[in-house]
């Protein structure tokens, strides 16, 4: 599949307010799917929870069983340190992106000097080789950082949705949703509830047996639910920085008594408190245009979903698509790896694990955000 296939089939979820989505989606054929309108409450009793013990084709949270599995030796070789030897693993990543960023600049520098010459074609194929061996790579560093991230707050990421039937239902236990709220700041977590009851019907005051009764539901709309969703989580992690960065830049000039009627340059990644920080840093790498045009002025107290609504099309653009080919490309493979061969089977579930697998797939977005940041810093991506 082509890397840009999250942007022609799959548009935010429908917790962006309207105006928002219709800036930026107007011309995508596909709007998400709300589960609700396909659930059929079709039972009375409470769900059975695999175990992960009785079955081998149980729901199992050990090791490094996530879906994707590393397919590169970059990608086993960071996956064995995050599994025996985690404190060296940033050590590690800088050291692998660093001896990557060599491969490929110097296979493209050999392509240079050697154009024209009789081994011009060979040394280009070589160095298209060598730059497909390093997005691949890159791919696997990525992810790893990601199955990082979530281990950080006690989260193991589901497994191939296949490990996870019993008897014919899909269930995902422990749910872990307050680990996996954790991560948000209040706006965005309001945010991200609005979103469960858009795309599930999740209601905040439900019952136990309301969460757990069984519910058929079509394999391929929680697919296409969860690709979202990892989309809404990368939006929502950009654009709740970009404002509290204008907020930020706002209360300064405040300060100091300057007027924002130029335009300033101010870092990408604007600090937070140091948990926010993208794995545990304060970026300086990119930079972002703030001028008349921006939000900064009179928003100090500005709501953050109504700060979002105020995008432009240009920054909306800006905030929901991933800077890089690599992390599109991350986004399709671990989906594809997750639920496997798309189709029309319906599976029974419950309203407590499509909330546990949206919920993931939030955080799975915020993290990607943060990876695809840090990887900047030791390693040119390609830019999407």
């Amino acid at each position: 599949m082509d890397c840009g296939f999250f942007y022609t089939d799959i548009s935010l979820p429908q917790s962006l307010p309207f105006t928002v989505k219709n800036t930026l989606f107007s011309s995508i054929p596909f709007s998400p799917l709300n589960l609700q309108s396909t659930l059929f409450k079709s039972r009375k009793s409470l769900v059975v929870v695999a175990s992960g013990k009785n079955s081998s084709n149980n729901c199992e949270f050990s090791g490094l069983n996530v879906p994707l599995v590393p397919r590169t030796e970059e990608g086993r070789f960071l996956s064995s340190i995050f599994q025996n030897n985690k404190k060296c693993f940033y050590a590690v990543v800088q050291k692998e992106l660093a001896k990557l960023g060599y491969e490929k600049g110097e296979a493209f520098l050999r392509m240079n000097l050697n154009l024209g010459s009789d081994e011009a074609v060979l040394h280009r194929r070589i160095a298209e080789l060598k730059k497909l061996e390093c997005r691949n790579a890159v791919e696997d560093i990525l992810y790893m950082l990601i199955v990082y991230k979530f281990s950080e707050i006690g989260v193991h990421l589901v497994p191939k949705l296949s490990k996870c039937m019993y008897n014919g239902r899909l269930e995902i236990w422990p749910c872990r949703d307050w680990e996996l709220e954790s991560i948000h700041s209040f706006e965005v977590l309001e945010m991200v509830r609005e979103h469960l009851t858009t795309v599930i019907g999740w209601k905040e005051k439900s019952n136990v047996t309301e969460n757990w009764i069984p519910t058929q539901v079509p394999k391929f709309q929680i697919h296409r639910v969860y690709a979202a969703s990892i989309l809404y989580g990368y939006f929502l992690k950009s654009a709740s920085l970009r404002h509290h960065m204008e907020q930020s830049l706002e209360h300064i000039n405040s300060d100091i008594g300057v007027t924002t009627s130029g335009n300033l340059l101010v870092s990408g990644s604007w600090p937070l408190k140091q948990n926010s920080v993208p794995f545990g840093r304060i970026s300086g790498t990119r930079s972002t245009l703030v001028g008349p045009t921006s939000l900064i002025q009179g928003k100090k107290n500005e709501k953050l979903r109504s700060y979002v609504m105020n995008f432009d099309h240009e920054i909306m653009q800006m905030c929901a698509k991933p800077k890089c080919k690599e992390a599109l490309n991350l986004i399709e493979k671990h989906c594809s790896a997750l639920f496997g061969d798309e189709s029309d089977e319906v599976v029974s579930t419950s309203l407590a694990s499509l909330k546990r697998i949206v919920l993931e797939a939030v955080a799975f977005g915020s993290f990607l955000w943060d990876a695809e940041d840090y990887v900047r810093t030791f390693y040119q991506l390609e830019e999407n």
